[in-house]
């Protein structure tokens, strides 16, 4: 099954809603209203049902990882049930080759009476494993999960994240032909979270396909190559992950477009003259463009061209600068450009880089420009909220023996 893509061709699927025959007495009138009505075909909705997933189309090639994103409720547990085979599509099909290493629920085949030694055993035969491959990767999972004090004790005994642990570590020793990952980056606490991760991007260097689902947009965009938004079941946005993410944190913002008259020109671009993605530390050039006409001298000193960058999940504003703070003047006709120079001493993540008009009179927004997302990766892993760039060196006395 080496270099084999997943394939999901023109899948649709869909559910019922509405009534539930829990007695004899209700459902053999059902059956028999069934029978005396006309069967609608396949493509079509019968009363109280609704496609989860319409008409949806990828590959994942080996090597690739694709990051499904999306509201709750948008299709994205149903299909990576289809991928996992626990559904069948109504319409198109799905190819997933050889051995899925699926890490979705990664405790649901827990036995509580059993101990955790013997749940390692169960869930790996569970997963596809033979014995004598559980044996010998036994003593891994158990030091991954970190929990060989407790391997013994029964699982009703631990807590959640211990639980959360010892499954992910039976999921992720598994060496797959496929792998499927469904919100399973946040279990346990940070550090274990890391090792989490850690592990997923190895298994995903093994050019093998992988397919993440996860709210964790800023994992979404380091692990995966490619990402999918869906809607209501559709795919709204395919492409490279920034793009998705920023397309998706834009629907679910809303930005004051009301006093968009005579500032709507003022700014009509936003462009960056460096990479969208740099290391954290480094330095970030934009351009915004637009047009002064239209506007008096008077209202003109009142505007000013300004930039925020923000948090793009969860939307914190770090950091806020515009023309006004620099006693720059807007040109009362023509085109403008306004060069921005930004050094991004921020952590590794997702940031939102967004452009608007400030009024000083009204000391508001009167107008929303164009917004870009950017990436920034480590450079020398720190911990904190802000990049300080150190320098650290050894220094010895002359004669000093070390």
């Amino acid at each position: 099954m080496a270099n084999a893509s997943v394939e999901f061709n023109g899948v649709w699927k869909k559910f019922q809603r509405g009534e539930l025959h829990d007695s004899l007495r209700d459902l053999l009138p059902a059956i028999a209203r069934g029978l005396t009505r006309r069967r609608p075909p396949v493509s079509e909705l019968k009363r109280d049902e609704f496609w989860a997933v319409r008409n949806v189309s990828f590959e994942v090639s080996p090597g690739e990882t694709l990051g499904i994103i999306g509201p709750n409720g948008a299709g994205k547990s149903t299909i990576l049930k289809l991928l996992t085979k626990i559904l069948r599509p109504t319409l198109g099909d799905t190819y997933v080759p050889g051995r899925v290493g699926a890490l979705i629920e990664v405790a649901a085949g827990f036995h509580p009476d059993l101990t955790g030694r013997e749940n390692v055993y169960l869930q790996g035969a569970i997963m596809g494993m033979r014995q004598t491959e559980i044996a010998e990767k036994f003593d891994q999972i158990v030091e991954f999960a970190g929990l060989p004090q407790f391997i013994d004790t029964q699982v009703k005994r631990y807590s959640s994240g211990m639980n959360a642990r010892l499954g992910f570590a039976i999921a992720a020793h598994l060496d797959p032909d496929v792998l499927i990952v469904d919100e399973v980056l946040a279990v346990g606490d940070y550090g274990f979270q890391k090792k989490a991760f850690g592990r997923i991007a190895e298994m995903a260097l093994r050019s093998i396909p992988v397919v993440i689902v996860s709210h964790q947009l800023d994992r979404i965009a380091a692990l995966c190559t490619k990402a999918i938004l869906l809607d209501e079941g559709r795919v709204i946005k395919e492409g490279a992950p920034a793009d998705c993410i920023a397309t998706y944190i834009a629907g679910q913002e809303t930005v004051n477009t009301e006093h968009e008259g005579p500032d709507a020109g003022l700014i009509r671009s936003l462009v960056l003259e460096t990479p969208r993605s740099v290391e954290t530390g480094g330095r970030l050039r934009a351009r915004a463009t637009g047009r002064g006409d239209g506007l008096s001298r008077n209202k003109l000193a009142d505007r000013s061209v300004a930039f925020r960058v923000r948090e793009l999940q969860g939307g914190n504003v770090l950091f806020q600068t515009g023309t006004g703070q620099y006693e720059i003047l807007l040109p009362q006709a023509g085109e403008y450009e306004v060069a921005l120079s930004l050094q991004m001493n921020v952590p590794a993540g997702l940031y939102a880089l967004d452009s608007f008009v400030w009024d000083a009179e009204a000391m508001a927004i009167s107008h929303w420009g164009p917004s870009l997302t950017i990436e920034v990766s480590d450079a020398v892993e720190f911990k904190g909220s802000v990049q300080m760039n150190p320098e650290i060196r050894l220094e010895t006395q002359p004669g000093t023996d070390l």
